[in-house]
C-alpha cells in the first residue's frame, strides 16, 4: 500500500502495532466516509502532462497511464490486484499519503477497496472491512484465491509486528477472517505474497536468514502436511537490495517484482524475470521504471498494473499515488 512507502511503519514498522495496542478497546475506527470526502481539500489530483517524473516502460509495451474509471483519485491508491476470473479490483487507498501512521489506521477509510466489473468498466469501490468495528486494523496487499482473501495486517493478537491473514467469501462479503497461522508468518517468515492459481505454489518476499540481503523472493511448495522449508529464488532474481512485491504472471513463466532500480532512475522499478525451461527464474530485467512498484496482471496476462508515484521534481516531497496500467504489444523486451 502506498502507506507501506511513505509510512513503512504502518506495516513494516512497530509503530502501528504499539498504538493499536495502546489504545484497544478503548478507540475504534472512525465511521466508513466515502473517499472523496477523506481527501484533503488542498490535494490536487496530479494528471500524466505534469508528472515530473513519468514511468519509462520497456519495449514491447504501451505507454503507461493512470487507470480508467473511479479507481484512481487525488487521494493514495496502490497495491493492485485484479482477480483470477476479472470480476473484482482490489487496491489499498488512503486519503492523504503524509498523515502520521496512527491517523491512517483511524481514519475510517484507509484499507482495501474493491471494484466489481461492469460491462467493461469497474464500479465504485467500496470499502472490504476485515475487522469489528471496535477492533483497530491496518490492512493491505490484498490476493484473492478462488473464495478465500489473504491480506497483511497490523492488529492486536500478531505473531509478528504484521501477520498474514485469512478471510472467506461468504453470502458475497469477506467474513470469518484470522491469522494465517504460525507457518506462513513464523516459519515462512512469509511477507508479500502471490500464489499460483493452482494453489500449490507460494511465492513470497522475507528477511529471513540465507538470502542475498535485505528482503530476498523465496518459493514453497504446498505438500500433504503443509508448505515445504522455502527455496531462495537465487541471484537471477536476488541481489543485497530489497526485492519485494511478487506477482506471478497467469501462465506462471513471468516473475515480476519490484526492487531499486538498476538502471540509476529514482525510485522502485519493476522487475521481471523469466522461468526457464529446469524451472528455475532467469536473470531479471528491468521494464518499469521511475517511482514505479507492485506489479499485477489482468487474468488474460496481456495487461500489467502498477503503481506509480508522483513525486515534486525536487523529489523532496511525494504528493500522491496512481495505479497506471500497460498492455502487452509484443513479446517484452528491456529498453
Amino acid at each position: 500500500m502506498t502507506a507501506k512507502r511513505q509510512a513503512a511503519a504502518l506495516l513494516w514498522g512497530g509503530l502501528a502495532l504499539g498504538f493499536v495496542a495502546a489504545c484497544a478497546p478503548r478507540l475504534a475506527p472512525a465511521p466508513s466516509i466515502g473517499r472523496a470526502q477523506a481527501i484533503p481539500v488542498s490535494a490536487v489530483k496530479v494528471r500524466p502532462a505534469d508528472d515530473a517524473w513519468p514511468p519509462l516502460v520497456a519495449a514491447g509495451w504501451s505507454a503507461p497511464e493512470p487507470m480508467p474509471g473511479p479507481i484512481n483519485t487525488a487521494g493514495a491508491e496502490d497495491s493492485p490486484y485484479p482477480t483470477h476470473d476479472g470480476q473484482e479490483f482490489l487496491f489499498v487507498f488512503t486519503p492523504d499519503i503524509n498523515i502520521p501512521a496512527e491517523k491512517q489506521l483511524l481514519d475510517g477509510v484507509t484499507g482495501i477497496w474493491s471494484a466489481s466489473a461492469i460491462d467493461g468498466s469497474w464500479s465504485e469501490p467500496t470499502r472490504v472491512w476485515l475487522a469489528a468495528p471496535d477492533e483497530p486494523a491496518l490492512d493491505g496487499c490484498p490476493f484473492v484465491l478462488e473464495e478465500t482473501l489473504y491480506f497483511c495486517s497490523v492488529r492486536v493478537g500478531n505473531l509478528r509486528e504484521v501477520d498474514l491473514y485469512l478471510a472467506s467469501r461468504r453470502q458475497g462479503t469477506w467474513q470469518a477472517w484470522h491469522n494465517a497461522g504460525e507457518r506462513l508468518n513464523l516459519g515462512l517468515d512469509a511477507g508479500e505474497m502471490h500464489l499460483a492459481a493452482s494453489g500449490t505454489e507460494i511465492i513470497f518476499a522475507s528477511r529471513r536468514a540465507g538470502g542475498f540481503g535485505g528482503f530476498d523472493l523465496w518459493r514453497a511448495q504446498k505438500t500433504a502436511s503443509g508448505w515445504s522449508d522455502p527455496q531462495n529464488l537465487g541471484p537471477g532474481v536476488n541481489a543485497a537490495a530489497d526485492e519485494n512485491r511478487p506477482a506471478l504472471s497467469p501462465d506462471k513463466r513471468e516473475l515480476w517484482f519490484d526492487a531499486p532500480s538498476q538502471r540509476g532512475l529514482p525510485g522502485p522499478a519493476v522487475f521481471r524475470s523469466v522461468r526457464t525451461p529446469e524451472g528455475s527464474w532467469g536473470t531479471a530485467e528491468e521494464m518499469v521504471s521511475s517511482f514505479a512498484g507492485e506489479p499485477a496482471f489482468s487474468p488474460d496476462g496481456q495487461t500489467l498494473y502498477f503503481v506509480h508515484h508522483y513525486f515534486t521534481q525536487d523529489m523532496s516531497r511525494i504528493l500522491e499515488a496512481d495505479i497506471d496500467q500497460s498492455r502487452r504489444l509484443s513479446h517484452a523486451t528491456p529498453p
